[in-house]
């Protein structure tokens, strides 16, 4: 067993005592301890298939209007952040990102470890020059093969790929091209699918 393990059960043993002592002190009967028990293993039950469950937990909750991100019918809106921007959930070649929508931007950018994740790989042409607000900076092509914001999604989509972008990835033109529509009403940007 190794330390943190040891460490970790020495705690959980600790607790039951502790919990089981509180109850035996208040001369409380065996039935009624042995159904907190099993209330609290019904409890952790629980939160453990919430958590081994998160994507299609944070699908319920986008649905349910209870994070940044709304998704109703193929109709996604997102609540701009305290920073000003607008921030998108994003799921690429089926891993979670959350990624900057921009504009500005005429390319969807990854990151180094957003593209590592997703499983893009750079293709193997010559790099290009990118025009960013930071100054001009090299990067690689590549292509996520899925790429959707809750309901809206698209194949095929080309990226470029930098270390220069440090941890931010960016939704770019490319992809809102492709939407049906797209529009701040407010402080919240509604992207909305091709119809027809």
């Amino acid at each position: 067993m190794s330390g943190d393990t040891s460490v970790e059960l020495l705690w959980g043993v600790g607790a039951l005592i502790l919990v089981l002592s509180a109850l035996s002190a208040r001369r409380v009967s065996a039935r009624v301890i042995v159904r907190n028990l099993l209330g609290w293993a019904a409890i952790a039950g629980v939160l453990f298939v919430l958590f081994a469950n998160r994507d299609g937990l944070i699908l319920l909750a986008e649905r349910a209007g209870l994070t940044g991100q709304q998704v109703s019918g193929d109709t996604v809106r997102i609540r701009q952040s305290p920073d000003g921007h607008f921030y998108a959930d994003v799921r690429i070649n089926g891993t979670r990102q959350q990624m900057l929508i921009d504009s500005g931007a005429t390319i969807t950018a990854l990151s180094e470890d957003a593209a590592r994740a997703a499983g893009i790989t750079d293709e193997a042409d010559f790099p290009v020059m990118l025009a960013t607000a930071n100054g001009p900076v090299q990067a690689r092509r590549g292509v996520a093969q899925t790429f959707a914001i809750g309901g809206l999604e698209t194949r095929d989509l080309s990226v470029v790929i930098s270390p220069s972008f440090g941890d931010m990835s960016v939704v770019g033109m490319n992809f809102l091209s492709r939407l049906g529509s797209w529009r701040v009403e407010g402080s919240t940007l509604i992207l909305e699918p091709k119809h027809g």
